[in-house]
């Protein structure tokens, strides 16, 4: 009887079903949203403590969509969170996101910045295409033809085209990706052109802020593999407005792709479907990352010989 009034309570989406769930407690399964306007996110709490029910309150939410064929996972954290501190890769070095969750002791984290060259291996260098910043420290300059994700030393965090960046001074963390797909609620001119119009699909990484920019949304959206079709730009967009983003940045994606998590007992797996070389499953060895992590969470270790997989 419990079972079935949950499931009358909660709207029609599915939530991804594991063996051994990233989240405390037990989900319940319902039918996939219709269309991403469809869509209600139904967070549940990700374990991000040494300590059960301690550290920052993270949001897990995955879900799939029927049309167009779609899975994506989704983080959600409040960034006035004393508890939650934010983690940005402070090397030009390639590394999986997985090992990268994994080294620095964070609850969560997925890829960010495009870059060069590509390849599926780890400790090889990249070149970084846009800004990145690790704790203060300015890893890639901005580059003018696109736009980031900054946190600012006052706790402020907004996506901004990177051509308005002048100084670094002020900015505690920050991922360049390419474009915003959300500005004010709504798709940008030129997507809205394009919506509809056989727009390429492709596996999306993404962010979101909400309005007041206290909200931090991550997004994964699978493609390239039979169950999701992948994204185009545009719904992209739209996906994050249903999540409860107004501004939303469009990261590396394709075989970059990859939102790896870590779960209760410790252990760090990606809840995504990366797709490498045409591989389910295969991380590709990415040149920045953007990681959640608790305050009260494991050490940091350095990346060793031993973590590269």
């Amino acid at each position: 009887m419990r079972r079935a009034l949950l499931v009358f309570l909660v709207p029609p989406l599915f939530f991804a079903c594991s063996s051994l769930p990233p989240v405390s407690g037990s989900r319940e399964q319902a039918e996939p949203a219709g269309s991403i306007g469809d869509v209600i996110p139904f967070w549940q709490p990700l374990n991000t403590g040494k300590t059960p029910g301690t550290g920052p309150e993270i949001g897990y939410f995955a879900g799939k969509i029927r049309n167009p064929k779609l899975e994506f996972r989704a983080l959600r954290a409040d960034l006035s969170d004393p508890e939650l501190e934010i983690v940005v890769s402070g090397s030009a070095l390639s590394v999986h996101v997985s090992s990268f969750v994994r080294d620095t002791g964070a609850a969560a984290g997925i890829n960010a910045n495009p870059f060069d060259p590509v390849s599926g291996k780890e400790r090889e260098k990249r070149t970084i295409v846009g800004i990145t910043v690790s704790d203060g420290v300015l890893v890639s300059p901005p580059d003018p033809a696109y736009d980031a994700l900054v946190f600012y030393r006052s706790r402020r965090a907004a996506i901004v085209r990177q051509s308005e960046i002048r100084e670094t001074e002020g900015i505690e963390n920050a991922v360049g990706g390419f474009f915003i797909v959300l500005e004010n609620g709504s798709l940008p001119t030129r997507l809205t052109e394009t919506a509809g119009s056989g727009a390429p699909r492709h596996p999306r990484s993404a962010v979101g802020l909400s309005d007041e920019g206290r909200i931090l949304y991550i997004l994964a959206v699978d493609g390239r593999r039979p169950g999701s079709a992948g994204a185009t730009e545009a719904e992209l967009g739209l996906l994050l407005r249903r999540l409860g983003a107004s501004e939303g940045l469009n990261l590396d994606g394709g075989g970059s792709t990859a939102l790896a998590l870590r779960y209760p007992d410790g252990k760090v797996r990606t809840v995504n479907t990366p797709v490498h070389n045409r591989i389910p499953g295969l991380e590709r060895g990415v040149a920045s990352c953007l990681g959640l992590k608790s305050k009260e969470a494991v050490p940091k270790t350095e990346v060793s010989e031993q973590s590269i997989r």
